[in-house]
């Protein structure tokens, strides 16, 4: 087996550690003579897992006591339906915000309006959402239901370092591309909801955190599966969940535990993506996306001086085991997604290869 550093943007590597325990539990799960995905999840053993994962998720995110932690099928996008589903219920005019910081903010804020009143209250598209936009709270209607924000944008390389203060009104954070990468007080959201195909996991599931207060207040025609209260009453079990997602991220979490949590993991990816930025800083072939002020620490966007060179560039990486390398397709260029599980080995290999493919080209 040929092993690569895997710079996806999602679904995305996981900890080495974690798949190798997951390939020597998959057809024995403590002995039972079974896998864990193939029982029940009803069944005690289940249930250890899924209290561990609550565990884990309040000791490493740091998760206040009026909080519950929901695990929702869909994954993220289908977070776009619930959330206004489940707020815009606490609005007579049922009107909600979002703050515009690229695709996905977008596409969330285009799923809620099919509800309500769903407004664009800032936004960074005039310049190629290349940055944060400029947010005023005080210019927000007093019925709005929630203000929606993307915390890290995968596509542009860009986040949020500091939080929009809403007061009374719910801040709502898609922190998919980001989630235990960094420590954040949560107190500061009303909700916070995560894929976990980024930093916790398999694609098709999310964690939602919810400020028990917001509960209770869908909409008429909110689906079961998609009530957050249907899921706070049941412990996510109203029916079959995701078990194998469930155990996967479970693994994920005693492996973040390990490594000396999340504040640990912070300085490491701070290392990791200061390797490629000081490549693209002091290089005119490297031309970063984001503006420098804004720029994640999870997704390191670049394009090329000579962009008839990206096909080379991404083929000649992968020929050095330096895998998904390319752009997304609304952005272009390229782009190295550094999640918890890159080590930093990964990062510095990407540098060296970028200094000696500029040196071979420029």
């Amino acid at each position: 087996m040929t092993q690569v550093y895997n710079f996806g943007a999602g679904p995305a590597m996981l900890p080495a550690e974690v798949m190798k325990k997951a390939q020597a539990e998959f057809l024995d799960y403590q002995g039972m003579g079974a896998g864990v995905i193939e029982i029940s999840h009803r069944s005690k053993e289940f249930d250890a897992i899924l209290n561990r994962c609550d565990e884990l998720l309040i000791e490493l995110a740091n998760i206040p006591s009026n909080y519950k932690i929901l695990y929702v099928h869909g994954g993220a996008q289908m977070q776009f339906s619930a959330v206004p589903l489940n707020l815009l219920g606490r609005s007579a005019s049922k009107s909600a915000s979002y703050i515009e910081t690229g695709t996905w903010g977008v596409k969330a804020r285009k799923e809620a309006a099919r509800f309500g009143n769903a407004t664009t209250a800032a936004s960074s598209a005039d310049t190629g959402f290349d940055r944060i936009p400029e947010f005023d709270p005080s210019a927000l209607p007093a019925d709005t239901a929630y203000v929606h924000i993307t915390s890290n944008n995968t596509l542009y390389g860009t986040r949020w370092h500091d939080f929009p203060q809403t007061g009374d009104i719910p801040l709502v954070a898609d922190m998919t591309s980001e989630f235990l990468s960094r420590e954040i007080d949560i107190s500061q959201f009303g909700i916070i909801f995560a894929g976990l195909q980024k930093n916790l996991g398999p694609a098709g599931l999310a964690v939602v955190i919810i400020r028990e207060d917001l509960l209770g207040n869908a909409l008429e025609i909110t689906p079961a599966l998609l009530d957050y209260s249907v899921y706070a009453g049941s412990h996510s079990l109203s029916n079959t969940n995701n078990t194998f997602a469930i155990y996967m991220m479970g693994l994920v979490l005693e492996w973040v535990k390990e490594q000396g949590g999340v504040a640990k993991l912070e300085a490491q990816n701070e290392r990791k993506a200061k390797l490629l930025y000081d490549v693209i800083d002091e290089s005119d072939f490297y031309l970063g996306v984001a503006d420098p002020a804004h720029r994640s620490i999870m997704n390191v966007t670049f394009n090329l001086a000579k962009p008839e060179l990206l096909d080379t560039f991404v083929d000649e990486a992968l020929e050095n085991g330096l895998y998904a390398l390319k752009g997304h397709r609304d952005v272009g260029g390229a782009r190295a997604s550094i999640y918890n599980a890159m080590p930093v080995a990964g990062c510095e290999a990407l540098a060296t290869f970028m200094r000696e493919f500029e040196r071979k080209y420029a």
